[in-house]
């Protein structure tokens, strides 16, 4: 796991940009403290820092060359079946300087060009130049675990794992209003764009050729997407249970592959606990970490992940936290930021990652089984629309009596009206429509008083390609799909590698192995869900390895006690961030709408004021951090 940059100049040498790249490479000394390294040959400059995980030596530093020395490599995340790879080209009469996955990786490319990507089971951006034909290949994982972001013009071609790496060469930094706009709309800017309209993300499954002999990007394509039918010869339940756990099995052996000291996350949820039980199985005495909240009871999850914990005698470390202990790391959280993200979750992720990382190097996470197999609350309220259509009206009914001023996630009582206001909302649109409703944390309404600058056709345009996130909405699936496309990439996977890399910790993710996703959206979704339960397939495969009261406790996720901040502890930084000066030098936002929220927050506060306002203070300040300080 690492943080990579590099530059591929048309016009002039690739030293002229030395500086550069090493600022560049400062950036991302989080995601990689344990070593640096910097390549430069005519016009192409690379950059590597190293969190060193498989062969620690420094035979694997990067950038690494073959012994030719014509191709060169940069890489960020892991290839977990590299041994199997490597095997095979041992026998071809290959050998090998290093006992890395870095190394393999390249001598596949020599040997099989693009098609070495079909060969990777793994997360990774990464990028190889070819100094004798002059080209430059970029690639990022299937599901988009690792980020790529990226800048080209007629003169340059700039790569980066961060925004902020990026931010250190000479290029424009110009807002985009469309990606402003469905930042205050998700929480995130979908993939593939940026707060810049200049700035991109390689899309998960994507790669980019560059030729520099013709200062041009030859090619950009996919190499891999999710499969979008059911399989023509289903297996039967029980068939299906025994393979997607021989597929989960393998996943998680897999991703136990290292030169450092590994653990798992247990948050006591189906997802953790799985990847715990089946890790627990492969390693003796695994760690396991979980984090609870001494003063927020209601989300404190830590008696379920001890029972699990104690059924398969892990090595458990809890981190009890206080909401003071919680507002301690908020400004390091917010200044890590480079891109406007405000899911406020991603505070809990930080400290979890923060604490773990004082005992391991790699967790193993459940993430990706909600999105696969149909975890979240949204999901059973999907389901009940299209096959209960008689309940609508009367949760409908019941909504109009509920005020929406006590909705919030804080207690449960609240956290239901939260969820019988969006329901009765939902209920009253289109399958599309419903959709981009649920994964919004603000009506179209409050995006267009809250912004300045109007820009209908263009959003117009825009909204047209997120529609090929949710282009079909038939099926069950297809909401699932679309959450993979959109939801993941965007805002789970985003918000745990940024967190943890914030605190130089790798996560791995053995529900997102390229094989139970296939396998996984190849099944009927009334395998995933019906209306007994959600996720059903992974609940019942894996029973036997789960204490049964994992089973028969609702999904609570996790808030912040953001409004109790904003009332006291963060006021004074509310008041200077959305001062009457600082909004009118930007141009961006209506300081009537402002001032209105302002006032909301401080005296009527719910849960939809509450997203409102951190969305605005993740902003400013990156505004004030990263923005202005680049420009």
């Amino acid at each position: 796991m690492c943080g990579i940059a590099g530059i591929a100049s048309f016009t002039k040498s690739a030293k002229d940009f030395q500086q550069h790249l090493r600022s560049a490479s400062s950036c991302l000394r989080q995601r990689g403290p344990d070593n640096e390294g910097f390549f430069i040959d005519d016009n192409v400059a690379l950059a590597h820092r190293r969190l060193s995980i498989i062969d620690t030596s420094a035979a694997a530093s990067q950038p690494f060359s073959d012994a030719s020395g014509r191709y060169t490599i940069i890489y960020n995340g892991e290839f977990f079946n590299y041994r199997h790879h490597r095997s095979q080209l041992e026998s071809q009469g290959v050998s090998f300087v290093s006992e890395s996955d870095t190394e393999v990786l390249l001598q596949l490319y020599i040997r099989k060009g693009i098609n070495c990507l079909q060969c990777i089971n793994g997360f990774f951006a990464f990028c190889i130049y070819d100094n004798l034909e002059k080209t430059v290949f970029l690639a990022r994982d299937r599901m988009g675990v690792k980020p790529l972001i990226y800048y080209s013009d007629n003169d340059k071609f700039i790569f980066a794992s961060e925004l902020k790496a990026l931010m250190q060469f000479p290029i424009e930094r110009n807002i985009d209003q469309q990606s402003l706009y469905h930042y205050f709309q998700f929480n995130y800017i979908p993939d593939p764009w940026t707060i810049y309209s200049n700035v991109n993300k390689l899309s998960p499954g994507n790669y980019l050729l560059i030729d520099l002999k013709k200062n041009s990007v030859i090619e950009e394509a996919c190499y891999y997407s999710i499969p979008e039918t059911e399989m023509l010869d289903m297996p039967d339940y029980q068939s299906a249970q025994l393979r997607l756990k021989e597929l989960m099995t393998d996943a998680v052996g897999l991703r136990l592959v290292s030169d450092v000291p590994l653990g798992c996350f247990l948050s006591g949820g189906i997802d953790s606990s799985v990847v715990t039980a089946l890790a627990a199985q492969q390693v003796n005495k695994l760690n396991t970490f979980s984090i609870g909240f001494k003063d927020e009871p209601f989300f404190d999850e830590t008696s379920f992940a001890l029972r699990v914990a104690e059924m398969h005698n892990t090595a458990h470390h809890v981190f009890k936290l206080t909401n003071g202990e919680l507002f301690e790391n908020l400004a390091d959280i917010l200044n890590y930021i480079d891109e406007p993200f405000a899911d406020s979750s991603a505070i809990a992720v930080f400290i979890l990652s923060k604490y773990t990382k004082k005992h391991v190097t790699v967790a193993l996470s459940g993430d990706g089984a909600d999105e696969i197999f149909g975890g979240y609350q949204k999901h059973r309220a999907e389901w009940l629309i299209r096959n209960r259509p008689g309940l609508t009206p009367l949760l409908k009914m019941a909504a109009s009596v509920l005020p929406s001023k006590f909705s919030s996630r804080e207690n449960s009582i609240k956290n239901k009206i939260r969820q019988l206001h969006r329901f009765a909302e939902g209920a009253t649109l289109s399958n599309k429509e419903r959709y981009l409703r649920w994964c919004s944390f603000t009506t179209a309404n409050y995006r267009n008083e809250l912004l300045l600058k109007p820009f209908a056709n263009d959003l117009k345009n825009r909204n047209q390609q997120l529609s090929t996130y949710v282009k079909h909405q038939t099926s069950m699936n297809d909401v699932l799909l679309s959450d993979m496309k959109l939801v993941l990439t965007g805002d789970m996977l985003r918000k745990v590698d940024s967190m943890s890399m914030a605190n130089s910790l790798e996560v791995r993710s053995p529900f997102l192995d390229y094989r139970v996703v296939d396998f996984a959206f190849s099944l009927t979704d009334k395998y995933k869900i019906d209306n007994k339960a959600q996720k059903k397939i992974v609940k019942d495969a894996f029973r036997l390895l789960l204490p049964e009261e994992i089973y028969h406790r609702g999904k609570r996720g996790f808030e912040v006690p953001l409004i109790k901040w904003f009332q006291t502890e963060l006021r004074g930084k509310i008041d200077f961030l959305l001062g009457e000066e600082i909004i009118q030098s930007q141009g961006l936002f209506n300081l009537n709408s402002i001032k209105q929220l302002r006032h909301d927050v401080m005296n009527n506060p719910s849960g939809e004021s509450q997203a409102k306002m951190w969305a605005l203070i993740v902003f400013q300040n990156w505004w004030l951090t990263h923005h202005l300080k680049s420009n």
